[in-house]
């Protein structure tokens, strides 16, 4: 029983004591002392019923009752005008003691109901408030879906206008290089000029992989073996930029997926690190698995990213980079959503930058 319960127990039962004590103290003599005496009993019977609704309120009436009872029969017996008004009153300390109880008990449930029912409502606010929250996400993912699109098929345009013309371009630099000596001016400009155009057919070509439909075809893939071939690819350039590369594998079951689209994604997320440590740094690569999703994490020692770019990284052009197109990542969030997976992004400025690929096993 709880301390707070003790102690109002303790003071019915030495309310009730006192009380019963005055009236066999005090001589039947003094009759207007035992009517305050009387009256008194109702203070104990209300505060039961207030403190322990119906069954106190009962209680306390009953124990009332047997203590004053035998007080009634023996010292006024003789005055049976007395007897009754004072067996009248016991009927009254019961009545009293359950309407106290009574209503105290109501409330109590009453309040009970409107305690669950603001629960229920919380609980209810809560569930509405994540159910607009996903909508939001979901309108977010179609909007950018249309955009992407959209630009997809601009993209897609504009790249197969522009490449014919950059080709005839870079055939032309290529005859002047060869037609001027090597000591020439011309023969630097006309270097320049291949590169450049080299460089826009690069852009070019991450138009037309942004604007290529994705494949629907599904295989069982090896995520470890997709990221040893990546670290394959990607070995020379990290060995230029004296970067460590490292790579833990754990027991991974095979996936659906599509193997070279998936090597795609890989490959942009991990040429991003090794372009942004040019001077050198540490790159892990580790596999896992967990709650029914293969996980891929690739921690750079890089710059980090900006907490302003985070939310817009993966959106098409946006790049921190001066020679980037701003499609590769963009790209890979697109391969990634079509197979049902995610992408998630830790970074502090200063301290390097983790994504985690999600793909789910079944």
């Amino acid at each position: 029983m709880a301390r707070a319960s003790i102690f109002r127990l303790a003071t019915i039962i030495i309310l009730i004591l006192t009380i019963t004590a005055l009236h066999y103290l005090t001589d039947t003599h003094h009759d207007k002392a035992h009517d305050v005496y009387r009256r008194l009993y109702y203070i104990p019977i209300v505060l039961g019923g207030f403190w322990f609704t119906l069954r106190g309120g009962l209680g306390t009436a009953l124990v009332a009752t047997i203590l004053y009872v035998p007080h009634v029969v023996f010292q006024w017996g003789n005055n049976p005008s007395m007897e009754l008004e004072q067996y009248l009153e016991i009927v009254l300390y019961n009545g009293i003691g359950f309407l106290t109880g009574f209503l105290t008990l109501r409330e109590r449930q009453q309040k009970f109901r409107y305690q669950r029912t603001a629960e229920n409502l919380e609980k209810s606010y809560h569930k509405l408030r994540d159910q607009a929250d996903q909508i939001i996400e979901i309108e977010e993912q179609l909007r950018r879906a249309d955009r992407l699109s959209a630009l997809g098929e601009l993209s897609a345009g504009m790249a197969h206008e522009i490449r014919n013309p950059l080709g005839s371009i870079r055939g032309t630099a290529e005859i002047l290089k060869e037609n001027v000596p090597p000591d020439d001016p011309k023969y630097e400009f006309a270097e320049i000029l291949i590169q450049e155009v080299d460089r826009l057919n690069h852009v070019l070509e991450d138009f037309l992989t942004f604007a290529k439909p994705a494949s629907t075809e599904r295989t069982w893939i090896d995520i470890n073996n997709i990221v040893k071939n990546v670290l394959d690819l990607i070995r020379q350039q990290a060995v230029k930029n004296k970067i460590n590369v490292s790579f833990s594998t754990s027991d991974l079951p095979k996936i659906p997926g599509h193997a070279e689209q998936i090597k795609q994604a890989l490959l942009n997320i991990i040429l991003n690190a090794l372009q942004v440590m040019n001077g050198g740094g540490d790159l892990a690569i580790s596999t896992s698995l967990e709650s029914d999703y293969a996980h891929v994490k690739i921690t750079d020692t890089g710059p980090g990213v900006a907490p302003k770019d985070r939310d817009r990284i993966f959106n098409p052009f946006v790049t921190t980079r001066t020679e980037g197109t701003g499609l590769g990542l963009a790209i890979t969030q697109r391969i990634i959503d079509g197979h049902n997976g995610r992408i998630e992004l830790t970074s502090e400025l200063g301290h390097g930058t983790t994504f985690t690929v999600c793909l789910p096993i079944k």
